[in-house]
């Protein structure tokens, strides 16, 4: 029992490291992509397509990638979608064009599937009771793109743009030697659970909680994923910070949401995940009310003298409203995962997947609405009118299917009322 314990802590500990590369892989954009901006000279669309292309392939690659994981060692696949990563990122100082660079966003995004195969590789270590806290620090791995956003412009200010690509490389191969030594391989018993047929696993997926579990996801982990791209750009054009600014606010933003994702798992452990996903709702809905309304200027025409009225939120507010909703999102993003175990813990690979696919092209999609929104609308405010739609869509879903289930609960217990009370009688 303590060997298999031993076992499981280096089982989390590596899948969480290796995890934390590939997702700073998978955001290398949200530094490159200001710099590439800036010297193609892109609009607002152009740019948010840039950003996603990663998401994109790192959303629909999601999914066969939870299948393969059912079906063979989730640790082998980890190590070959790693590998695949390296020739890109020594080929990336080789990439000018617009084109190029969505090509070569779409590779790099095979990095963003590391989260289903390591996901599937920890869950069979850990009983239900420590599957939150579990998952919580795994997920914690999110903590990788805080690395790209200190990391990548210090080599860019160092040795140039040019060599952000073979130096994460490099990292990337010691990574993955160190992953393919020091990670346990799945013990007979852990092997033995696994289920090759096709149909077992695609069967939860013809229910509409999975995807309504995927739309609760889009949010706490899309809109993440879209907030540390989008943010460092944000900065620049509405509070006219430097590079430098950016990038160390989106950075403590993502660090924050990262790092409280364990604490998030703790407390879906302990006080259940619907409730923490209730209240992270709540929570951002408050936040989001603030951060999209546009800087505004009024004029009241008073008995004697006109009253000139400024509304703005400032950075400092800004910040403040960011970091509350980043904490948010870190306790959703574990909490959405304890609710896919607790209903589905023999499909972490197919659910699983099925979720965490619908929540990253939450990454890839909300950039580019982001993008489309700033350009028709005209303000810099209207990324955050776009969240708030999208979270009041998932909190409608919640509340109607919480009303349905109280209802079916109702409907049940008058069931066995009426039952009882036909045994109690002489004629029952």
């Amino acid at each position: 029992m303590q060997y298999t314990e031993q076992l499981a802590g280096r089982a989390l500990v590596s899948a969480t490291a290796m995890f934390a590369a590939n997702f700073s892989v998978w955001t290398l954009y949200a530094v490159l992509g200001v710099s590439i901006r800036d010297q193609l000279n892109l609009s607002a669309t152009e740019f948010g397509v840039l950003l996603a292309a990663p998401m994109l392939s790192g959303a629909l690659l999601r999914f066969p990638v939870g299948l393969l994981a059912e079906r063979f060692s989730a640790k082998k696949i980890i190590l070959a979608q790693a590998l695949l990563l390296l020739p890109i990122l020594l080929l990336l100082p080789r990439v000018h064009s617009y084109s190029g660079h969505l090509l070569a966003g779409l590779w790099l995004g095979i990095s963003g599937t590391a989260f289903v195969s390591g996901i599937r590789y920890i869950s069979p270590w850990f009983d239900r009771r420590r599957q939150g806290t579990a998952m919580g620090i795994f997920g914690a791995g999110n903590a990788g793109a805080a690395v790209t956003l200190a990391l990548a412009p210090a080599i860019e200010n160092w040795l140039g743009r040019e060599m952000v690509g073979p130096v994460y490389g490099a990292a990337m191969f010691v990574a993955i030697l160190l992953f393919a030594y020091w990670a346990p391989e799945e013990i007979p018993y852990m092997r033995s659970r696994r289920r090759p047929d096709l149909e077992f696993h695609l069967r939860p997926l013809s229910e509409i909680r999975v995807w309504r579990f995927g739309l609760y996801y889009y949010f706490v982990f899309g809109s993440f994923l879209a907030l540390l791209l989008w943010l460092p750009q944000y900065y620049l054009d509405a509070y006219g910070v430097s590079t430098q600014t950016a990038m160390a606010l989106t950075l403590l933003f993502v660090a924050l949401s990262s790092t409280v994702r364990a604490l998030g798992g703790w407390f879906a452990d302990r006080y259940g995940a619907r409730a923490v996903n209730w209240s992270v709702f709540w929570t951002c809905l408050v936040c989001l009310f603030f951060l999209s309304y546009p800087p505004t200027s009024m004029t009241i025409h008073g008995i004697e003298r006109d009253v000139q009225i400024e509304l703005e939120v400032g950075i400092e507010l800004f910040t403040l409203l960011i970091l509350v909703i980043g904490i948010a999102q870190g306790f959703g993003r574990a909490s959405v995962y304890k609710i896919v175990y607790d209903n589905y813990p023999r499909y972490m690979g197919s659910v699983g997947g099925t979720v965490a696919t619908i929540g990253a092209l939450g990454g890839f999609s909300l950039p580019v609405m982001f993008g489309i929104a700033q350009d028709i609308v005209g303000i810099h405010s209207a990324a955050f009118m776009l969240l708030y739609g999208v979270l009041a869509v998932c909190m409608l879903a919640m509340y109607l299917a919480l009303q349905r289930e109280r209802a079916l609960q109702r409907l049940e217990f008058a069931r066995q009322h009426n039952f009882l009370h036909r045994e109690d009688t002489p004629f029952g």
